[in-house]
């Protein structure tokens, strides 16, 4: 992928990890790497160039002129830890390309050998039959055995079969087929809240996360988010079952007066 990287900066790095990150289900993965970038004395690594992997539908208007095409963009990030674990890249994609997934996995891979990366990760959401008032559980994946021995460390959930949709699952594949090792977290999130974001997911997700990484990050904030959002989510689910009685149901005056009608 020579040529479709452009650099910012080119940092001595010391054995990093990378996140890498596309919005999915929940949104858990851009959750989780957006809340590191805010917390973290994060600088630009560098981008991938869009125009190779994605084609503007339109332009944007204002005040009678055309402005130029938009396109998602593709950012490297890094942080040195300044104590003696290791660095961090994370990578956040904002969208997902409609084709050439495979050809940007690749591209996101080169930078990771580049800087030396010994373990790429990746986070995802696991749809369960959890409810919204849970507190989400974490499944992990690895690309091989050895990656998932240290799951039991850290109290992760057993995956089983599975499959993880996008390029949040299919990086680990192209990362095993060159023989990276990669990791990815799987929070928990209610089978029928999918298409809302997740902080409770990114959440349970990032405190897995950081001890893995060995790297101290205040929560706080994003506890608070998902508090606000259980309560959102009582609120929609409530809306939801009395549209659904109403639907299914009807008064019993109502019934009788179909019945002497019948008569």
């Amino acid at each position: 992928m020579k040529g479709l990287v452009r650099f910012r900066a080119h940092p001595r790095l010391n054995s990093p990890n990378m996140l890498a990150a596309w919005p999915g289900v929940g949104n858990v993965a851009v959750l989780v790497a957006t809340y590191l970038l805010k917390k973290l004395d994060f600088k630009e690594l560098g981008e991938i160039e869009p125009s190779y992997f994605f084609d503007p539908v339109g332009v944007v208007v204002k005040g009678n002129v055309v402005e130029e095409p938009k396109f998602p963009q593709s950012k490297f990030l890094y942080w040195k830890n300044r104590g003696e674990g290791s660095d961090l890249i994370v990578f956040i994609g904002e969208d997902q390309p409609a084709a050439k997934g495979y050809e940007l996995a690749n591209c996101v891979l080169d930078v990771a050998e580049k800087f030396g990366v010994p373990r790429i990760f990746t986070c995802a959401a696991a749809m369960t039959r959890i409810h919204h008032t849970e507190t989400p559980g974490v499944l992990g994946v690895a690309t091989d055995p050895a990656a998932a021995a240290i799951f039991k460390k850290y109290n992760l959930m057993p995956a089983a079969n599975l499959q993880i949709a996008g390029l949040n699952g299919l990086l680990l594949g192209v990362a095993k087929e060159r023989e990276i090792e990669g990791i990815c977290l799987l929070g928990e999130v209610p089978v029928y809240a999918t298409r809302i974001q997740n902080p409770m997911a990114a959440l349970a997700v990032l405190q897995v996360l950081t001890t893995m990484f060995g790297v101290e990050v205040d929560l706080d904030e994003l506890a608070q988010m998902a508090v606000e959002t259980k309560q959102r989510m009582k609120q929609v689910a409530s809306q939801a079952m009395g549209e659904y009685i109403d639907y299914f149901t009807e008064p019993i005056w109502e019934s009788g007066e179909e019945e002497n009608e019948e008569e």
